[in-house]
């Protein structure tokens, strides 16, 4: 009698065939900069602390401040959702105050759901064709 596993490598090649990710870009309101930088500390902190299954987090600013760009990456649909939703609830009026979309792309697995929940800011949506996500 043999035992089947799955090795380690395999799991995470799964794992990674669910998760949902994308960048935002945006440009910085002019004079709103300290309110960014607020909002970017509470969002920051609050996403760290309460979604676990947010894998990557990060803002990045240009060197004059004028514009950014906000990766994100969800294990999965549900977690993105549950993002997207706190989003919603606390945050939504502050970040659109402060900063004005100019493109979102989406990686990954997206659902209806996660489609629906971003189809006002007309992403692109790009599906992996090859590659790994460990």
């Amino acid at each position: 009698m043999t035992s089947q596993t799955t090795s380690p490598s395999r799991d995470a090649a799964a794992s990674g065939d669910r998760h949902v990710a994308w960048m935002f870009e945006l440009a910085v309101q002019k004079g709103r900069e300290a309110e960014l930088r607020a909002l970017m500390a509470e969002m920051s902190e609050a996403t760290e602390r309460d979604e676990p299954g947010t894998l990557d987090y990060e803002w990045y600013l240009t060197d004059d401040g004028r514009r950014l760009q906000l990766f994100e990456r969800y294990a999965d649909a549900d977690v993105a959702m549950t993002h997207l939703a706190t989003f919603g609830d606390r945050y939504m009026r502050r970040f659109f105050a402060v900063l004005a979309p100019e493109r979102m792309t989406v990686y990954g697995a997206p659902d209806d759901r996660v489609r629906a929940g971003l189809a006002q800011l007309v992403p692109q949506v790009m599906a992996r064709a090859a590659g790994f996500s460990r």
